[in-house]
């Protein structure tokens, strides 16, 4: 890669990770404008690793108290709003996580493809647009229940298919469940931390084993520009998406698609 396809791809990720609008889809459809080679999935993994950042950082104060509800879960105890949380967030993992193992392999193989994409862009666009017109806001995300959490983890695998997007589908899962935009954003984002530390430390651990030559240096660099726009995107998405909800996002996917499907298709 070129120092340029570092920096874009990584801006990209960042702008894209936590808007619901599919980081993985732009990851693949950018080197496909420009004619680019494909990245692959270990940079990927390397730049949303710099959107790890970005969330721990953000939610740092909800992170600190998931930390010590985890501890408490540990003792078989779930007297606390934290623990309970951290329970939930553990078994929404579970299911993006099995995923994840089972299938990460072919996805990469097979469906990292622009056709791919027009149609998950397009389909989960128009049930994003769906959910957030009948969802009922009537909840809040210390309302989130095991079941919740399964359900929200369920739709979270899903995410592994490009052009899904994770935060899109999770946060239209929780507005189904009767979240409100917010709520349904900030359970959203939290779910992301364990999922993308599993991948980040599963896809370094292939690395270092495999005996290739890794270009650290622009892994780094990647890792960096990805974490600071993302702290951005995210300040921005919790700041107005209450005010402007889902719907330009939902037609920004509906446009991608269609000029995905009229050049590249």
């Amino acid at each position: 890669m070129t120092w340029i396809q570092v920096v874009v791809l990584a801006i990209v990720q960042g702008l894209t990770e936590f808007l619901p609008i599919s980081s993985s889809g732009h990851l693949v459809l950018v080197p496909s404008f420009f004619g680019w080679t494909d990245q692959g999935l270990a940079f990927d993994v390397a730049v949303h690793f710099g959107s790890l950042l970005a969330v721990c950082a953000y939610f740092r104060d909800d992170i600190a108290a998931l930390i010590v509800g985890g501890l408490r879960v540990a003792t078989f105890k779930l007297d606390t709003p934290g623990s309970r949380m951290a329970l939930g967030i553990a078994l929404g993992t579970i299911p993006a996580a099995v995923a994840g193992l089972l299938a990460a392999g072919w996805i990469e193989a097979n469906l990292r493809s622009p056709s791919v994409i027009v149609f998950t862009l397009a389909g989960y666009g128009v049930l994003m647009l769906v959910a957030d017109r009948i969802g009922k806001s009537e909840r809040n995300v210390t309302d989130v229940t095991l079941r919740d959490a399964f359900l929200i983890g369920c739709a979270q695998a899903l995410a592994l298919i490009p052009g899904t997007s994770r935060s899109g589908v999770t946060i239209t899962a929780g507005r189904f469940l009767g979240f409100a935009r917010q709520d349904a954003a900030r359970f959203s984002f939290l779910l992301s931390v364990p999922v993308i530390f599993l991948a980040s430390g599963f896809e370094s651990i292939n690395l270092l084993t495999s005996g290739e030559v890794v270009p650290w240096v622009q892994f780094g660099v990647g890792i960096a520009v990805s974490a600071v726009v993302a702290y951005l995107s995210i300040e921005f998405f919790m700041r107005f998406v209450t005010r402007i909800g889902l719907l330009p996002f939902a037609v920004y996917r509906l446009l991608l698609a269609g000029l995905i499907l009229y050049v590249l298709v």
